[in-house]
Formats: C-alpha cells, structure tokens, sequence
C-alpha cells in the first residue's frame, strides 16, 4: 500500500481558525459569530483583524443561530461556532426551522466532536451530531480528517449556497493531507488502492484506518483506503466502485453506529450491491471523563479495532 508520512500533529480546530482568517481576507461578506469560546474554536484572528464583523453571542446558542439566519438575508455568509453538543442538539429547533427549512446560506462550524474531547466528559461529547444533522433536508455533512483538509474544507464551503454542517475536533492529530489541496464537498478521497476490502473512514480515524491498513499488508490482506470527508451528500459513485471490487466493507468514525457514516453507506449498500459488511463506531453509549487515546480504545474506535473488523468482515466474504 501507499506509505504515509506526517510532519507534525495538529489540531483541526485550528485548522478551521486558520480557514476562516483567510475567507476574512479575501472575502467581505464572510461574518463569524461565536458562543462564548473563541480560544477554544480558534477565532482569535479573525476576531481581532475584522471586529465589525465578528458577533460575539454569549452563551446563547439559539439566538447565535437565529441571529445567523438573518444575516444570510442581506447577503452575508455567517460562520457559527462553537461546540459540536451545543451546535447541534442545544440547538436543533432553530437550526431546522430558521436554517434548513428556510435554505438559508448558514455555516454551522463545530469543534470538540465525538469522543476525544475527552476531559470534559459525557454532557460534551456528543457522538449522535452526524444523524441529526444530515437527516436535515438540504444540510451538508462534512467532518475532515485532519489540519489541511479542515483549512480547505472552511474555505470551500463558503463559495456554497446552503446550509452545511462542518465537524471537527480538540486533539493534535497527524497532519498528512496536502497543503495546497483543493476540497471538493462530495468527492472522497482514494488514499490507497487495495484488493481485499474497501476501508471507509472519516473525520479523526482516518489516521486510525492507515494504521490498521500497515498491520493489515503485514498480514497479506490489501485494504483500500477511502476518505470520506462529505458525509453528506455522499460519494454513491465512489463507493460502489470500491466495493465492487473488493466485495467487503469496514466503516470507521468517531460517531454513534446509528445515524453516522457506516449507516449511509450500509443504506446505499443495501439498495445496489449488498455486501459483508463491519463498522467500528460507539455501540449505543454516551461517553465518559478520561485521555482521548484511551476513550478511543474503550469504545472500540481506535487502529486494533479497525484491524479486528477487517479480518471479521473477510471471514463472511
């Protein structure tokens, strides 16, 4: 398989603070609101190099949003940000009245996804935001894999007309996507071709899914590695031409069973080409206090896992 290497380790939050700077450069009618944590969703610069377009909200999530809504109505692009709990299920009236439902042109941009915020424990960590965000009619799901994707993903997304719902998260992670990469929502990412099962990954596990891939050569099985940045809408294409060749699947992310990736892609599955299939993602449970490292391995969501599933998935092939 393709080896990959990495320079340093990043964190994607950062990445979006970085992305949403340069749209504040280059772009006038790009607006940011926050709710109360501009450290933690690394809006400084943005907030310090273009005050008069910077709405701090307060701890006010619903008012963020609808105040967001309306300044779509002049014509303006506003990046909401905050955590992914608060971004999503504190808020999940208003963004399906006043940003789904009405089309509006709102950026919903939210760190501290999944699991590995670790420290701050269970109310935090919300790992069902990918089900109620793209069963929204209308809402664009992306959730990047690392510091570069993430830049380019807020980038790109403020040239699209419509609600998008951008994931990301608090810890460094290897940073190994192009600097210079051009992010185009619903195209996925062939990492690596392979023979023996399609891997599909997102957001903080794709890393993982490299990692399970390099244990996997060892042991004579080839993976195909796919990064699957847009959750919504999905790469259909991209996936059936994997799996058409390898005819076995594993789904990795750092979200619930129900409702996340391994879900859409296992409806797809179902309605053109039924196949074996595994996902790694929490089982039913809320998370817990504790290093993201290890919340990663006790919710079954870390490189053994992948590997694991793999070799599960080949023995029904």
């Amino acid at each position: 398989m393709k080896k990959f290497e990495y320079k340093d380790k990043k964190d994607t939050r950062s990445g979006f603070g970085a992305g949403l700077y340069e749209l504040g450069k280059n772009n006038d009618n790009v607006v940011a609101l926050c709710a109360d944590l501009i450290g933690s969703l690394k809006m400084n610069q943005f907030a310090d190099e273009f005050p008069e377009r910077f709405y701090q909200c307060g701890i006010a999530e619903a008012n963020m949003i609808g105040t967001a809504a309306g300044l779509t109505i002049g014509g303006k692009i506003p990046f909401t940000g905050t955590f992914a709990n608060f971004a999503t299920g504190r808020v999940y009236d208003q963004i399906r009245q006043s940003v789904a439902y009405s089309g509006k042109n709102v950026k919903i941009c939210a760190s501290h996804a999944g699991i590995t915020l670790g420290e701050d424990g269970a109310t935090h960590q919300i790992m069902e935001d990918i089900g109620l965000m793209k069963m929204l009619p209308g809402m664009v799901v992306i959730n990047p894999c690392d510091y570069n994707q993430t830049k380019a993903a807020t980038i790109a997304i403020a040239d699209y007309e419509g609600p998008v719902y951008l994931r990301f998260g608090r810890p460094k992670v290897p940073n190994f996507t192009p600097e210079d990469q051009n992010f185009e929502i619903g195209k996925s990412i062939l990492l690596s071709e392979g023979t023996d099962v399609s891997i599909f990954a997102t957001g903080h596990l794709v890393w993982k899914a490299i990692e399970a891939a390099e244990i996997l050569e060892q042991n004579g099985i080839s993976s195909e590695i796919i990064n699957i940045h847009t959750i919504k809408p999905l790469d259909e294409e991209a996936v059936l031409k994997s799996v058409s060749k390898t005819k076995a699947v594993v789904t990795a992310e750092e979200h619930m069973m129900n409702g996340g990736l391994g879900d859409s892609i296992a409806q797809l599955l179902s309605r053109k080409l039924p196949t074996p299939m595994e996902m790694v993602a929490v089982n039913d449970k809320f998370g817990e206090s504790g290093k993201p490292e290890e919340l990663l391995i006790k919710y079954g969501i870390d490189t053994e896992n992948i590997v694991t599933a793999v070799k599960e998935v080949l023995k029904r092939k």
